[in-house]
């Protein structure tokens, strides 16, 4: 019985749907964490000695150097950097709320193709957006193909690719969390104590796994567009 009860239901009083519930969940403990991160970082200043203690300013100056990295690495424009803050906000929180799934009695948002589906339209006009800051109204020009004559073809083909990558991003996100969130439960009820560590482990595996895809994707698309790699 314990393994059927739905805090985020609880939480919302059965009115308010559990996915929605579990955004404002996440986004209420990343606001906290940046809250705290932010005032560990004023009080640091311009201190260059590290702080011995591992603590949220630490945590916080990790990941964005982290990240820094990783969407250079990726992206490999000249403004890369004004790229960090869109993709970590979206790493973070997708990964956050992908582990909420592990917490006994909760379900990760992230396992609802309503959530998945409003990040990958959010992810579209991203990179929509990079890609006419990048090259102007030239952006359009990706859209007809390499040759005048082959624009009537090209046209349809180009629109219906870039509106699938949203929905393959938000389907791709939800089915692995949806599963993988249906196979813990049933391993959890089935099996003894001890056991069920081994799919906690796998689980979170998957909940990086499964954000680092996303991110690295969504940042590929900014990429093409930024560039006209098409």
């Amino acid at each position: 019985m314990q393994a059927n009860i739905n805090f985020l239901e609880m939480l919302g009083g059965g009115k308010v749907p559990a996915v929605l519930v579990g955004t404002w969940l996440v986004m209420g403990i990343l606001l906290v964490f940046g809250f705290l991160a932010g005032r560990a970082l004023k009080r640091a200043g311009e201190n260059v000695v590290p702080d011995e203690k591992i603590g949220v300013g630490s945590i916080a100056e990790i990941f964005v150097e982290w990240m820094d990295g990783f969407v250079n690495d990726v992206v490999q424009l000249h403004e890369y950097r004004g790229l960090v803050p869109f993709f970590g906000s979206l790493f973070v929180f997708i990964l956050l709320a992908n582990f909420l799934g592990l917490i006994p009695g909760m379900e990760p948002p992230t396992a609802d193709s309503d959530l998945t589906f409003a990040l990958g339209t959010i992810s579209l006009f991203y990179f929509i957006f990079w890609g006419f800051r990048k090259n102007g109204f030239g952006y359009l020009k990706s859209f007809l193909g390499p040759l005048p004559l082959l624009a009537p073809l090209m046209l349809p083909i180009e629109v219906a690719d870039n509106l699938f990558r949203p929905f393959s991003l938000g389907l791709r996100l939800f089915a692995n969390m949806f599963a993988d969130h249906q196979v813990l439960g049933i391993a959890t009820e089935l099996t003894k104590v001890g056991i069920p560590l081994l799919f906690y482990a796998l689980g979170s595996i998957v909940c990086i796994i499964q954000a680092i895809i996303f991110v690295v994707l969504s940042m590929a698309y900014v990429r093409l567009a930024a560039s006209h790699e098409h």
